[in-house]
């Protein structure tokens, strides 16, 4: 008998522990080579774990045991035979996006669903399916299965969560006093201590501003048909907003640095953090050297970033060493708020709802596409003038989007030499 012991990869640097999120097969299961088998939780993403070998599995740690990197899982009998008319109902069962460390939690005591002799009655949530109707109170008579016998994938709640509910929806919640308590995560864990430490070890301030958004939705109208067209993506707000990011901390260095024990590090670069939706929650990847990329190039790498996020196959490398968030709260419906600092980063700027509001306009009342817009920061290394200074120039970008093709200075400016 041939055994092969399966150990916890590394997921990354600086990582030493993960979490058992869920096994996908069961003890005594026969699995093919490359057979995604668990989903693990690290403190920054969840990563699927591959089979190594094909053969008989038996299973060394539970789901929501915390093992360290290095640590056996599992053995794999790599000389055991391959049941006869086995078509491998199991790879069907996990084909959707890898779920979340939020989703996949499993809630049932005796998790056997991939079994191939069992057969679900239609509307049958699996796990990690469940696991997200119950957090986002949806019933099962809301979601149409497309999994086997009818049974309800993730991807269908993903996807009935993705199209919208009638209001329906939230019919049938209440009528009881029951309570539900579940184990946080080692991501929400994590989270939970990064935002404490934040607010308790860092002197953090919000400035606001207002932007008129106007000249930017002008461009998008006028030109997003034939920029989707040209560049195969569509010309979103956010590709402004961090290119007039990128322009404002060539001007105010302190804001894109951060402060590493008595000294101060600053960065040459603008690697900024984007904070995106995933069914597991935020997540904030980074696009990198965002200072060279032109508006298609940052469309493209958001968008990719976004669907990675998404599908769930964020890695711990994508979200790690940025060194300034953005962070959109008005996708939401946000009409102000005060974002928290991304440690080690010494700022965060978020962006809100954007809505018709009357302003003066030389001397006149008009109505205008009105965003509030909001910078935390760290004033133990940027003061009020550099957090007032960066925030004004990104509104003067914005209403002057001719200034990001010059270096944030007026053309004209630059037309007389001045």
């Amino acid at each position: 008998m041939a055994i092969l012991e399966m150990k916890v990869p590394s997921p990354g640097e600086s990582i030493s522990e993960v979490e058992i999120a869920q096994w996908l097969v069961s003890d005594g299961d026969y699995v093919e080579k490359d057979q995604t088998i668990a989903e693990v939780d690290s403190d920054k993403a969840t990563l699927e774990l591959p089979a190594e070998a094909s053969g008989t599995i038996t299973l060394k740690a539970g789901e929501g045991d915390v093992v360290k990197v290095g640590q056996v899982v599992c053995l794999i009998d790599t000389d055991a035979a391959k049941p006869e008319g086995s078509a491998a109902p199991k790879v069907e069962e996990v084909k959707p996006v890898v779920a979340s460390a939020a989703e996949v939690k499993a809630v049932v005591p005796n998790p056997d669903p991939i079994k191939k002799e069992t057969s679900y009655a239609s509307g049958t949530p699996s796990p990690a399916a469940s696991k997200i109707m119950h957090e986002n109170g949806i019933s099962s008579k809301q979601v149409a299965g497309t999994g086997k016998d009818g049974r309800i994938t993730k991807q269908d709640v993903v996807n009935a969560m993705s199209a919208g509910f009638s209001s329906e929806a939230t019919q049938g919640w209440g009528g009881t006093r029951n309570q539900n308590r579940e184990k946080m995560s080692m991501l929400r864990r994590k989270i939970a201590e990064r935002l404490v430490s934040v607010k308790n070890e860092t002197a953090m301030l919000t400035t606001f501003n207002e932007v008129d958004m106007k000249p930017i939705m002008d461009i998008r109208a006028k030109y997003k048909d034939k920029f989707a067209k040209h560049h195969e993506v569509n010309l979103g707000f956010m590709s402004f907003f961090t290119k007039a990011v990128t322009e404002a901390l060539k001007l105010f260095p302190a804001v894109n640095a951060q402060i590493d024990g008595n000294e101060m590090i600053f960065h040459d670069y603008a690697d900024v953090g984007i904070a995106v939706s995933s069914p597991k929650g935020l997540m904030v990847p980074v696009v990198r050297n965002a200072e060279q990329m032109s508006l298609a190039e940052i469309e493209r790498e958001i968008k990719r970033l976004a669907v990675k996020a998404r599908d769930g196959k964020i890695t711990p490398d994508d979200m790690t060493g940025g060194t300034f968030t953005i962070t959109n709260g008005g996708v939401f419906g946000s009409m102000l708020s005060t974002p928290i600092i991304n440690p080690p980063q010494s700022a965060i700027l978020g962006m809100h709802n954007v809505v018709e509001r009357p302003v003066a306009i030389n001397g006149k009342v008009e109505i205008r596409p009105i965003m509030y817009v909001a910078l935390s920061y760290d004033h133990r290394i940027i003061d009020g003038k550099e957090s007032v200074g960066f925030l004004v120039k990104v509104k003067e970008m914005l209403e002057n989007p001719e200034r990001m093709i010059f270096g944030a200075k007026d053309p004209m400016e630059i037309l007389l030499g001045l």
